[in-house]
């Protein structure tokens, strides 16, 4: 296959691309390139067909595991690819089956993740029906727009359509902005998740590449219990009920704005987390007693001991009391504890925080949880070991470069939905230990190494 590229202003990136690009793992390659007066020429091996010709085949959709499977092989490119290349443009007629595999293909809007400027940027290039919120605003585009297109284009997959399809390009705007994409109904949960996160309108809320790969791996392997299942079904049929949604703001959107789009983001998935832990426990221990408030809060009674699971809130912009704030951001936070009676030696039990920050990597927002203790070198106590800290001066005092009375006891642990059994099963540890009597301090604080689980800058 022949591919004239006209030499454009920026057109020579194609060809820069497409030789750097060679070897990577489901995108096409280039086999001879050269030049005439008037174009580049690129030479590629020839396609069996377009995913827009296989979708134009099966109208309607894909049988679902068929579409995991093309949706595996696009994943794959964009892993080896985040860091390095933002496609920009992915859509099925850019996607092609060569040798078995599905490959992306037309690299022509691309440009290398650390470019930022460029004589030709083509900045504003998109199609339309895959097109990001950022690329709607002209903001700068990562390797979050590339997930998002395909969400857009597993949603199509999935079931003949795309999300969002306005007649006119004035209605794409809005829609792609400010819309919430219809359920995936009837689907695998983990799916019909990963599909809805990754059209997340914030570009931190998205999962990253190799997020995604790796959720699109276990999708067919998933084997949760048909009670947990359900519950996570009935849980997003609510978070719909409710009329959560992204709203992305104009051009001009504010900063809290931005919060306040990722808190929304956070408090969907968090609930989920809770509900996800809640249903396990009361499945494993029918016995235990549920008690909720109307603030979401609720509380699980086993004998003397208490699960507790304290809703999430979004944070205020700087709640740090004038210590010097954190390397990183946090949008919101909740916390969770297992409780009992004080004993004779002053303990109580234990207690989480709940953080949904950008601990790791700058601008990549998750559910991390972390817990406090108070220095050995303070004479301080408290009954609960370790505790939770919800954001303030006590806990940016523990995650300063320096020394001071509260340190970090828990490393900074990212909890996502499609894979909590370490989750569950750990709390769900601790509840039947205190439920038994058999809750005590731990042996040795922290009981694991947080160190280098945070960025400091």
């Amino acid at each position: 296959m022949v591919k004239l590229v006209p030499r454009d202003p920026g057109a020579d990136r194609e060809l820069l691309l497409a030789t750097d690009l060679d070897g990577v793992p489901n995108v096409v390659p280039v086999i001879e390139s050269g030049e005439t007066v008037d174009d580049l020429v690129l030479v590629m091996p020839r396609a069996e067909k377009s995913l827009l010709a296989h979708l134009e085949d099966h109208d309607g959709g894909l049988p679902a595991h068929e579409a995991v499977s093309v949706l595996t092989d696009i994943a794959s490119a964009l892993a080896k690819l985040d860091g390095r290349v933002v496609h920009r443009d992915l859509k099925p007629a850019n996607v092609l089956l060569l040798d078995g595999r599905w490959c992306i293909a037309d690299f022509g809007i691309s440009r290398y993740a650390d470019a930022t400027t460029a004589p030709d940027t083509r900045k504003f290039a998109k199609t339309p029906l895959y097109a990001a919120p950022e690329q709607w605003r002209g903001e700068r585009a990562t390797s979050a727009t590339d997930v998002y297109a395909l969400g857009v284009l597993a949603f199509e997959l999935l079931t003949g359509q795309v999300p969002f399809g306005g007649r006119y390009e004035h209605e794409l705007r809005e829609q792609h902005l400010h819309a919430v994409p219809p359920q995936l109904s009837g689907h695998a949960v983990p799916l019909a998740s990963l599909v809805e996160e990754c059209l997340f309108k914030p570009q931190g809320a998205r999962p990253t590449p190799a997020n995604v790969l790796a959720r699109l791996q276990k999708v067919s392997a998933n084997v949760k219990g048909s009670g947990l299942a359900a519950l996570h079904e009935a849980n997003r049929h609510e978070v719909a009920r409710q009329g959560a949604s992204h709203s992305a703001a104009s051009a001009a959107r504010s900063a809290a704005e931005e919060r306040a789009a990722l808190a929304e983001v956070a408090i969907r998935l968090v609930t989920r987390i809770g509900a996800s832990l809640r249903e396990a426990v009361m499945e494993a221990a029918p016995s235990a007693r549920l008690k909720e408030s109307h603030d979401g809060r609720w509380t699980l009674v086993l004998n003397n001991a208490e699960l507790k699971f304290a809703p999430p809130a979004q944070t205020s912009i700087d709640p740090w009391g004038g210590w010097q704030p954190p390397a990183f951001d946090v949008i919101a936070h909740g916390a969770l504890g297992v409780t009992i009676p004080t004993n004779s030696r002053g303990y109580g039990g234990r207690g989480h925080a709940l953080w949904y920050c950008d601990a790791q990597e700058r601008g990549r927002f998750g559910w991390y949880e972390t817990a406090f203790m108070i220095s050995p070198m303070t004479p301080k106590s408290t009954s609960l070991v370790p505790f939770a800290e919800f954001p303030g001066e006590a806990a940016a005092k523990a995650v300063w470069n320096g020394m001071a009375e509260y340190q970090v006891a828990w490393p900074f642990t990212a909890i996502t939905v499609d894979d909590l059994h370490e989750f569950i099963d750990r709390w769900a540890g601790w509840f039947a230990a205190a439920a038994q009597g058999q809750l005590d301090h731990p042996t040795i604080v922290p009981e694991r190494s947080p160190q280098g689980s945070w960025r400091q800058h």
